[in-house]
């Protein structure tokens, strides 16, 4: 069940690409930049299936109503 609305879903992007980019890029380096890493990847992964875990029991939806 798809719950992000575009806008939602480029912020996460822009967002994970800055937090990748701190980690893997050695701006942030040994554990903030692992934890970097590892955090990059959440917004990432919920912006690629359209879908945030944490909007489900709050009842929550940036999606347009159709």
């Amino acid at each position: 069940m798809s719950n992000l609305g575009n806008i939602d879903r480029w912020a996460r992007i822009a967002i994970a690409i800055i937090l990748l980019g701190l980690g893997w890029g050695g701006i942030v380096t040994g554990t903030p930049g692992t934890i970097l890493k590892f955090l990059g990847f959440v917004p990432l992964l919920t912006a690629a299936i359209g879908s945030c875990p944490l909007y489900l029991p709050l009842g929550l939806s940036t999606r347009a109503k159709a």
